[in-house]
Formats: structure tokens, C-alpha cells, sequence
């Protein structure tokens, strides 16, 4: 398994999950001093990241981007792939679009998390259910003969209404019928939703293409309550060899909260 941290520009919007929110180049620095050995891209839009001097960065520090995360396209107006209003629907399909051309250039993959947008209740969940499906088939077909993943990442109830849980996201995985879309499990969110964190990961492994770490209280791992020694065990077990990326809260500040992040999974995450 490989360890990464996500970061964000400077300019990210305050409801970006994460720690390093500064000049790229920085944050990567910070990364590789760390021992990551990745990070993870929050961005709004393609525009954010000079994509040349981010890849020499990468080069000069033996870093990657596995990820490129959508979170706050979704949180910069309500854009998302479930509106009943076409213009918003089109608008979330291109800015994802333009992360999937930045993905590109990283060989990383896009995640798609609350950009799927909310479920109407009852008798309209089939409606937002087909929307969604629609514009992720749309991403996947884009994102398709140019290498990349699209990831669904299963968000708790308090944040969205739509697939909350493993098993639900790979239910409409499966409707979507995209060999390029996979899950993207996070354990704060499996804490809240799924029965078992560890038999969701046995279950679904092989659609699992990458998995967030954050402690029970979205702090850093073992700053809360989670296992993580049995979750490493079990990934482990499976021949998981992809990303464990922590998505946390600065706390007590982004230094700290980094360094106690990669401290602890150092000791279960060896790095080879």
C-alpha cells in the first residue's frame, strides 16, 4: 500500500477536507519531507493547478498524484450530476471533465463524491438516480480512452442523501455499467453507514480502486476510535496495493495534524 495526504490550493474553498491548503509546490514539499508518498489534489476547477511546474515538483521529490477530488465543485453552488435543472447538470459534467483532463497528466483518477448531487425523496429517487447515472456514464466515456478512473466515493447521510454506503455505490455502479468506475470507500464515512467497515472492505475489494483514512472524529488516525491496526490487517490480507490517502481535519494545526497522520500509519504502512 502507498500512504498520500490530499491538499488543496490556496484559494480552496474554507469546506475543502484538508490539511495543506497552500501553493502546490508547497504542499507538496511538505508531503515528501512527511514520507507521503502521494498527495491528493482538492481542486475546483482545472485552473487551479499549473500542471509543468506541479509535475517537476512531483519529479524532484519522488511524488505522485493519484488523485484528483471534486468535493468542492459540489460545494461551489450546488453543482451536481442528480439537478433537475439541465444547465446545472451540464455545468458539473464539464467542470468534472476538466479534472479528468488534469487527472491526465498525473495518471491519476477523479473522484466523485457529493458532485453526484442529493436523491429526491420517494417516488422521485428514480429520476435523480437515472440523472446521476446519465453524467457519470457521460464522465466515464470521457474519462475512458484517456486512462483514467472515475471513483465513487460513498458520503455519510449528514452530508448527502445518496449513496451513503459501500453496497450502494457499487448497486449503482453496477447500473451504470462502466469497467472505469470504481469505489472509493472513506472509513469516516463507513463508521457512520455501513455495518462492518472491515466486511464492506472484503466484500467490495475488487471494485475498490482507493480508500480515504480518517479517524472516527475526522481527525488523524489514532486521534479517535478506529481500529486502523485491523483495517491495515485486512487490506493487507485482500493484497490491496493501492492508496490509503488521509483526508482530515488541521488539528490541532495542519503541521501537526499532518506529521500525526504519518507517524502512526508509517508504523502499520512500512514504505517500501
Amino acid at each position: 500500500m502507498k500512504l498520500g495526504i490530499a491538499v488543496a490550493p490556496r484559494e480552496a474553498l474554507p469546506s475543502a477536507f484538508v490539511v495543506f491548503r497552500d501553493d502546490l509546490k508547497l504542499n507538496i514539499g511538505k508531503a515528501a519531507a512527511l514520507g507521503y508518498d502521494g498527495v491528493e489534489l482538492a481542486l475546483l476547477d482545472a485552473s487551479q493547478v499549473d500542471v509543468p511546474e506541479v509535475k517537476a515538483q512531483l519529479d524532484k521529490l519522488g511524488l505522485e498524484i493519484p488523485m484528483v477530488s471534486s468535493g468542492q465543485v459540489f460545494a461551489q453552488g450546488g453543482l451536481c450530476f442528480s439537478s433537475p435543472e439541465r444547465a446545472v447538470r451540464e455545468e458539473a459534467v464539464a467542470r468534472i471533465k476538466g479534472l479528468v483532463d488534469v487527472a491526465v497528466s498525473f495518471g491519476a483518477m477523479v473522484n466523485i463524491g457529493r458532485v453526484r448531487g442529493p436523491a429526491e425523496p420517494g417516488a422521485g429517487y428514480a429520476d435523480s438516480e437515472k440523472r446521476f447515472i446519465d453524467g457519470l456514464r457521460e464522465v466515464a466515456d470521457y474519462a475512458a480512452p484517456r486512462g483514467v478512473v472515475i471513483a465513487v466515493e460513498p458520503v455519510n447521510r449528514y452530508e448527502i442523501n445518496f449513496i451513503n454506503r459501500v453496497d450502494q455505490a457499487a448497486g449503482v455502479i453496477g447500473k451504470a455499467g462502466r469497467s472505469n468506475v470504481k469505489i472509493m470507500p472513506d472509513v469516516f464515512h463507513m463508521n457512520i453507514e455501513d455495518r462492518g467497515i472491515e466486511a464492506a472492505l472484503v466484500e467490495f475489494i475488487d471494485e475498490i480502486a482507493y480508500i480515504h483514512f480518517a479517524d472516527s472524529n475526522r481527525l488523524a488516525p489514532g486521534m479517535g476510535h478506529l481500529h486502523f491496526p485491523n483495517i491495515v490487517f485486512v487490506l493487507e490480507s485482500l493484497g490491496y496495493e493501492g492508496y490509503v490517502t488521509v483526508e482530515i481535519l488541521p488539528h490541532p494545526d495542519p503541521d501537526a495534524a499532518a506529521a500525526q497522520a504519518a507517524r502512526y500509519l508509517r508504523a502499520l504502512i512500512p514504505r517500501v
